[in-house]
Order: C-alpha cells, then structure tokens, then sequence
C-alpha cells in the first residue's frame, strides 16, 4: 500500500465536499495539475447499500464516477490559481463499468489530466480493485468560483 499524502480532513480543505457526499478516503500520490491516486474503502455501512440492493450491496458505477471526479478535483483545485473554488463536471466520455465493486473492496482511483485549456480540463480516469479494472472513463471538469451569479 502507498503511503497516505492526504487524509480526509486535508482533502476537505481543497474540495468542498462533506459527508455524506465526501467520497474518497485518502490521496496517496499527487503531481498538482497533472495527476492523482486516491483510494475509497468500500464499506458495509456506507449510505447507498441501504438501497442499492439490501440483498445484493453493490456500489453503483454513477458514484464510481463521482469518486474518480473528487479525486480530479483535488489534483485541480490543489493549483494555486483554482484555490477556494469549485469543480462541476462539464461530461464523462467512454464510461465502461467491468466489475461490482462490494462491502469490504478497496477502489484505487487514478486520473491523469490530458487536457486543460483555462477552467475546463479533462482527466482520463481509472478505478482498480486489486489491480482489476472497475471503471474507466474520461471526465470534463469546469473549474468556477461558486456564485451562482
């Protein structure tokens, strides 16, 4: 396992995200603006296996998308210049979903930023269970300050 770079209080101070909607666990490598590894302990008691399915927990592939997208934001918004703002999707392209992802997994997310052009970015995204591909995707961010002016 890496060693942990940022842990949940640390990455609450670049993204604004708060439970229960904080979904990543740990930054475990980070080049700023460039790329990230991040990982989410998948848990028995997390909110959506209450509903997605009692019988059959398995994390929906939308929130896999959103981890890998918290993940990005924190490479983004740990630049100087995107400091105190705020990160909203602008699209996900070529989403493939390849394996459930259940209580007791470890999701090793990692974006690698392939294009950025002002506020608007893409990442190419990859989330992993023990070396095995649950996710991949190509997420567009938009870098904004937040008013809704």
């Amino acid at each position: 396992m890496s060693d942990i770079v940022m842990n949940k209080e640390q990455i609450m101070e670049i993204i604004p995200h708060r439970a229960p909607f904080l979904l990543i666990d740990e930054i475990t490598e980070l080049e700023v603006g460039v790329k990230v590894k991040a990982r989410k302990y998948i848990k028995e008691d997390d909110f959506w296996f209450k509903g997605h399915f009692p019988d059959y927990p398995v994390t929906p592939g939308v929130l896999m998308v959103e981890m890998l997208a918290q993940a990005g934001a924190v490479c983004m918004l740990s630049k100087p210049e995107f400091k105190g703002k705020i990160g909203l999707f602008g699209g996900i392209d070529k989403a493939k979903f390849r394996r459930q992802v259940v209580p007791g997994d470890v999701l090793d997310l990692e974006v690698e930023m392939i294009r950025q052009r002002g506020p608007v970015g893409t990442g190419k995204a990859v989330a992993t269970v023990g070396g095995e591909k649950a996710v991949s995707c190509e997420i567009t961010f938009v870098i904004t300050d937040g008013d809704r002016e």
